[in-house]
């Protein structure tokens, strides 16, 4: 276990009690002993910088097994730990697919063997994710599958769909579900409008998202299972959350960064770094969501980590792959809303910490004595702009290339451990 150590002088960012105050914390044996309390051990001064839980990355796709060239779990902790990210929840549409215990395994191993930070793997719910037979869902959950997903891809059989989450459901599991419809959605680029009409791009309506979330929601509710919606980015799909919650529903909704960022007029130009599933929405539904981010409705913000080498993207916008990096990007990212004055620290952590560790029942993602000590200490002024070929990941495919964000993390600690420390802030 890692040796005692105090943190003092810190900024200790709160997200159950939503304040952020002066601070110290005490880590012992790998866990926050005490907050607050006398100094033990080495002391290290935090000089006012903000300390608060790492952050726990909800979607993360690490290549390996098979596309190790995109992205390997070294290079995807390396990412991580610089970002602040502590925790990285894995979707398992890798080559091979994790829809065996035996995969699940051997992918288990390997980021024993490479990864700095804590990988916390999903499993398909299908096999090879084709939605077309369960796969053996006890034994991944013995094996060690934290949730269950059939990845971005919707089953498009409900009767299939709704046998997998009676299964699930009586494991007591999570599933965690992409929400479209099936049909309308293969193919395309790009959100029906106006401006994908004028740029000739195939596309589907919006309410393609709302359609595959009230088909889920639906089945979901008559196989009892936890379900979360893992991207909601339209405003009539958020109203659709907001009132299957108020009724009670066993259901939570996440977004990504880049959906709160970004919308539909970044693809001008056929920028393929900005070709993400689902695709970019309209302004207006980008604006909205900023609007109400701040209320329960959306529980979780997260990268969706999607590593492309440069071949995928180099092509046409209609041929390019999708996705884009975001795990040393996320919480400078989100740290623009708090710029903004949409979220404060608080409120931003209860949504890139806390909630997904409730979410995943994992003892995690709050700053609270006997937790562990999962940590990330950084400076929310810092500004920088995103050089893409100086981020740690091996794929450079983000949108924010080229961007000016805020927030430099300064150390980031696993387990008690220190995994990460800036180059710019050696006095700490």
């Amino acid at each position: 276990m890692s040796k005692t150590k105090t943190l003092i002088n810190a900024i200790l960012i709160d997200s159950k009690s939503l304040t952020q105050k002066r601070g110290s914390i005490t880590i012992e044996d790998g866990l926050i002993h005490r907050i607050n309390g006398p100094s033990k051990g080495k002391v290290i001064d935090c000089k006012n910088y903000c300390l608060a839980p790492g952050v726990i990355d909800l979607g993360v796709h690490i290549c390996e097994p098979g596309e190790r060239h995109k992205e390997s779990f070294k290079s995807a902790s390396m990412a991580a730990a610089s970002g602040g990210v502590t925790s990285i929840v894995t979707f398992p549409n890798t080559k091979p697919v994790i829809d065996n215990p035996e995969i699940l395994e051997f992918f288990m191993k390997r980021a024993r063997e490479s990864s700095k930070v804590r990988i916390w793997p999903t499993a398909a719910i299908t096999k090879k994710v084709a939605g077309k037979e369960i796969s053996e869902l006890s034994f991944l959950q013995d094996a060690g599958a934290i949730a269950f997903t059939n990845g971005l891809k919707a089953v498009k059989n409900p009767k299939i769909l709704l046998k997998a989450l009676n299964y699930a459901s009586s494991l007591d599991g999570l599933f965690i579900g992409h929400c479209e419809d099936y049909y309308f959605s293969k193919g395309i680029s790009a959100t029906s409008s106006v401006f994908a009409t004028t740029m000739g791009l195939p596309s589907a309506p919006k309410e393609a998202e709302l359609l595959g979330l009230e088909r889920d929601s639906l089945l979901a509710k008559l196989s009892d299972i936890n379900y979360h919606a893992s991207q909601i980015t339209t405003k009539k799909s958020f109203l659709k959350i907001k009132e299957l919650k108020s009724l009670g529903n066993k259901i939570t909704a996440g977004i990504s960064i880049h959906h709160l960022l970004f919308d539909e007029t970044d693809i001008n130009n056929y920028r393929t770094f900005f070709k993400l599933n689902p695709p970019l929405r309209p302004t207006s539904d980008k604006l909205f969501i900023l609007q109400n981010i701040k209320n329960d409705t959306i529980d979780t913000i997260s990268s969706y980590h999607l590593p492309q080498d440069e071949e995928s993207k180099r092509l046409p916008f209609e041929k390019a792959a999708f996705g884009a990096i975001g795990l040393q990007t996320l919480l400078p990212a989100c740290l623009k809303l708090v710029k903004d004055k949409i979220l404060d620290l608080p409120q931003l952590f209860k949504k890139i910490s806390e909630n997904p560790a409730k979410l995943l029942n994992i003892k995690s993602g709050i700053l609270e004595e006997g937790y562990p000590a999962d940590l990330v200490l950084f400076d929310p002024e810092k500004p920088f702009i995103v050089d893409r070929f100086s981020l740690l990941s091996k794929a450079k495919n983000t949108p924010f290339d080229g961007y000016k964000l805020y927030g430099e993390v300064i150390k980031t600690f696993v387990n008690g451990k220190e995994i990460y420390q800036s180059r710019n802030k050696n006095d700490t």
